[in-house]
């Protein structure tokens, strides 16, 4: 289990500390609920410094991502970030990620804690285009300064415009005293703000001169299970959850970042499958009856009989409601149908909604 570069400052603050991809990590503060709402009102900070870097360099470094990449990264301007995703050559996902087009050849990576060396040995193998790959996951750190009030409580730290920066863009440059810091306009929850990508010995000066500059705005730190229901109310994926090895992009609504005007790992197969229909279908639904629904609980129709699972649940902080998503057999796929979520031995009825749950 590895420690992420502030551990011992997670431990000071009393974090609960739980072991997670990997990585002693800090799950909560000083509470889910209340951690989501700082987020949700103002502005929050979340360590989550466990993620995966890949710098990939050379001519062909567009190629390459072109050829592993289910998005057309060749969209992307410098300064521009893009949601994509791995797919593997079975039907699924090896990962989700981010591709950030940092120089004219020369990319990085965001990747999954929990899939460093997969993702990395999934790359290397698919890289006979002379491409220079680097890891540099245990030498970045990553802090996601999340929440309406994140640009006005950090300008004071950067000559950048934060309030300019166009959402999935990025710009580099100086931030709470240290150069060449990415500050990216990204992030998990839906709340608007950034994401800081630095060098581990940077990151506890960061994180410092972050804390003064929003105290004023209730700035608080942040754990991964407020990250959790924040991106379930927006209905984010989560690898390992609602995306795994055996889902296709197309199953889990990730169509839109399948591109079929270029070829990629498994391409025939999903653009087939796009125009044949798929059987299950990834949807987000809502608790008509009081419960929480969690990973793994069946679904069922009226009748009781099986019909998918629950991928991730929680009562939504912000919507009031149990809510959660999962698959379901095509039939049963489009909004407003009635579906069953079996909670112990009860039956207890859900709907089909459309996604986000939560709206800014």
């Amino acid at each position: 289990m590895k420690n992420i570069q502030l551990h011992q400052t997670h431990e000071a603050l009393g974090a609960k500390i739980l072991p997670f991809a990997g990585y002693h990590m800090p799950i909560q503060y000083e509470g889910v609920n209340a951690e989501h709402q700082t987020v949700r009102k103002s502005v929050g900070v979340f360590d989550v410094s466990h993620m995966g870097e890949f710098l990939l360099e050379g001519p062909n470094a567009l190629a390459l991502i072109q050829k592993v990449c289910s998005n057309d990264a060749s969209k992307l301007k410098i300064g521009n970030a893009q949601y994509s995703c791995l797919p593997n050559k079975m039907g699924g996902i090896v990962d989700d990620l981010l591709v950030y087009r940092i120089k004219e050849e020369t990319y990085l990576l965001v990747v999954n804690a929990s899939n460093i060396e997969k993702d990395w040995n999934w790359i290397v193998s698919e890289n006979n285009l002379d491409v220079e790959l680097t890891n540099l996951s245990d030498s970045y750190s990553l802090l996601a300064i999340q929440g309406p009030k994140a640009a006005e409580a950090m300008q004071s730290l950067s000559s950048v415009d934060l309030s300019a920066i166009p959402f999935y863009s990025f710009e580099i440059g100086d931030f709470a005293g240290i150069e060449n810091v990415l500050i990216s306009a990204t992030g998990y929850t839906g709340s608007g703000g950034f994401e800081i990508y630095c060098k581990n010995e940077e990151v506890a000066q960061i994180w410092k001169e972050v804390f003064e500059a929003g105290a004023a705005y209730g700035i608080k730190p942040i754990g991964l299970a407020a990250r959790d229901t924040l991106r379930l109310e927006m209905g984010y994926c989560l690898y390992g959850n609602d995306i795994n090895d055996n889902t296709s992009p197309i199953e889990a609504g990730l169509g839109w970042i399948t591109k079929f005007n270029k070829q990629f790992s498994n391409s025939d197969y999903l653009k087939k499958q796009k125009k044949n229909g798929v059987a299950k279908k990834l949807v987000g639904f809502a608790l008509q009856d009081k419960g929480v629904p969690r990973k793994d609980y069946e679904i069922a129709d009226p009748d009781g009989n099986p019909i998918g699972i629950v991928t991730s649940g929680t009562m939504g902080p912000s919507v009031k409601k149990g809510i959660g998503m999962g698959y379901v057999t095509s039939e049963y796929s489009k909004i407003g149908s009635e579906i069953y979520i079996k909670v112990r031995k009860k039956l207890l009825k859900a709907q089909v909604v459309k996604m986000p749950f939560y709206q800014r």
